[in-house]
């Protein structure tokens, strides 16, 4: 069980590092307290797992007319929904969720490629040799 908690715990802090970041570089999304920017961190990962795969499943068509840019989207609404959910998040609007989410999905790429998340149990390519 702790092999698969310290990934967990990785993640959470990289996402409150990049929510934390995207609190200084847009005004409009700000944080009253630590907790609640810890509390959003692990409530924004909660509904990227479960809510943000069932919205993408009902936007399916619109997202094939868009050409997947209709994602975008979806990621502001998931910023906008721990907001009104978290007390101490605030979120002035739409394009503020828009460009905040687009930045805090970059961030938080580069941060986890970073950070070794390869553990002893973790499969590895073979370097050399057949691949049969």
């Amino acid at each position: 069980m702790l092999n698969s908690l310290a990934p967990f715990l990785l993640h959470w802090a990289i996402t409150a590092l990049s929510l934390w970041v995207a609190s200084y570089i847009f005004r409009g999304l700000q944080f009253e307290s630590t907790g609640s920017l810890v509390i959003s961190a692990l409530l924004l990962g909660f509904a990227n797992a479960v809510v943000k795969p069932l919205l993408i499943i009902l936007t399916l068509p619109l997202t094939f007319l868009t050409f997947g840019l209709f994602l975008l989207v979806i990621n502001a609404l998931m910023i906008l929904l721990v907001s009104a959910l978290v007390r101490g998040f605030k979120v002035s609007g739409f394009w503020t969720a828009l460009f905040a989410s687009i930045f805090i999905s970059l961030l938080s790429v580069f941060l986890g490629a970073l950070v070794d998340t390869s553990g002893p149990d973790a499969i590895q390519m073979p370097s050399s040799g057949n691949w049969l």
